[in-house]
Formats: structure tokens, sequence, C-alpha cells
């Protein structure tokens, strides 16, 4: 389904404190070259309209939220969001995600939670290279993860569910099992954890969510 589209930010609402530019960003990815501060930094993978990394960074004030969304303007949508509300935990990056995820700008175990919430399935085989879930994004994600730290996967495609379930098994075991986040009740009409749930569960399209900890090095005697 395609986006709907969106309203330009205010001119006079000033975004440059939430909303950076790749050249902007620091040679390397941390909260303390982000924010200044050494908390729990998360990273949300595939922003869209900013619900989540809104709402999440509202109700974890411990830590730090980076947002990365490719669609400029929905970026930019995400971080006017946060503006109006002047969230100090969190930015949005106008970006690509998968060209970050190396060991030069990301160090290993330095994230507490990677999010990956409704993201493009990419239906055709000869495209599939290109889902966020591929093979070595999940091997930097789990490279990127603390021990105990948690990787959160939604989506609305069975096919593209199953599939990364499978993948994650086979080459990221240390990320342990799929856990399966259970749907709660909404209050409200915008209370839900990404527009795209919003819409899926308003057409009766079955949302499957899991989330996973990374688990230690194994022992020997």
């Amino acid at each position: 389904m395609p986006r709907a589209a969106l309203r330009k930010p205010p001119p006079d609402l000033d975004l440059t404190p939430w909303l950076l530019q790749p050249e902007q960003l620091p040679p390397v990815l941390s909260s303390q070259s982000l924010f200044g501060n050494d908390r729990p930094l998360e990273i949300e993978i595939g922003s869209g309209k900013g619900l989540f990394i809104q709402t999440a960074s509202a109700g974890e004030p411990g830590h730090y939220f980076l947002g990365i969304e490719i669609a400029k303007k929905y970026a930019a949508h995400a971080a006017a969001r946060l503006a109006r509300i002047g969230q100090t935990n969190a930015k949005m990056l106008a970006g690509d995600a998968s060209p970050l995820l190396t060991p030069a700008r990301v160090t290993d175990s330095s994230v507490e939670a990677i999010h990956v919430y409704f993201p493009d399935p990419w239906w055709k085989k000869r495209h599939r290279k290109r889902r966020i879930l591929s093979e070595p994004n999940i091997r930097q994600f789990s490279r990127m993860l603390r021990t105990g730290g948690r990787l959160h996967f939604w989506t609305d495609v069975l096919d593209y569910f199953e599939l990364t379930i499978e993948l994650i098994a086979e080459i990221a075991p240390e990320l342990g099992v799929p856990l399966p986040e259970k749907q709660r009740d909404s209050k409200h009409d915008l209370d839900y954890h990404t527009h795209f749930e919003r819409r899926s569960r308003r057409l009766g399209i079955p949302v499957y969510r899991v989330h996973y900890f990374k688990r230690g090095p194994s022992r020997t005697a």
C-alpha cells in the first residue's frame, strides 16, 4: 500500500536538533557522540512517520533513540514530532541505514536494542537482498547488540516473517529463539506501535511480532 501524502513541517519549526543528514554524523555512532552521554542506545531502522520513536523515547527517558528513515520527507515528519514536544533523548537521521552498519561506524556490543517494524518486503525474489533483514544486516545487528540486547521485528507479511525467522536461526544462533510479542489493546486512535500497525489492525491483517535477546558466549569446562 503506498504511503499517504504528508504535510510539510511548519517553516518556523526548527528541526536542527532532531534531524541529521548523513554528512553531519560523527565518525562513530554512539550515545556519547550523538547525545553526549553514555546511556543505552536504541536504533529504529525505517521510522516512517515516527510514531514509535516518539512514544518509545517518551516512555524510556533513560535511553537514547536514533531513528533512521531513508525517505527524507518522512524523516523530517518524524523529527517534527520530536521537535514539537521537545524530546531530548531522540534524533532522526534522513538516510540509508546499511552503510552505517559496519564495525567502523558502530562498535561491537554498543547497542541496547534494534527495532525493525513493518519493513519494505521487496516482494520480488531478485530484490530480496535489499531487505533490511538481509543476511549481511542480521550479522551486523547481532554484532552491534550487547549481551542481553534486543532485536525487535514486526511485519504483516507472513512470507517475510517465516524466511527471516529461519535465516536468523541459521546465521545468528546467538540471538536465541524468537519470543512472541502479544498484541495489546489500543486506548485511542494513535495508541499503536507504528502507523503501519494501526493500518494493519484496522484492516484485519494479521501482524507477526517477535523479539530476540542476544546471548553471551557459551562457556566450556
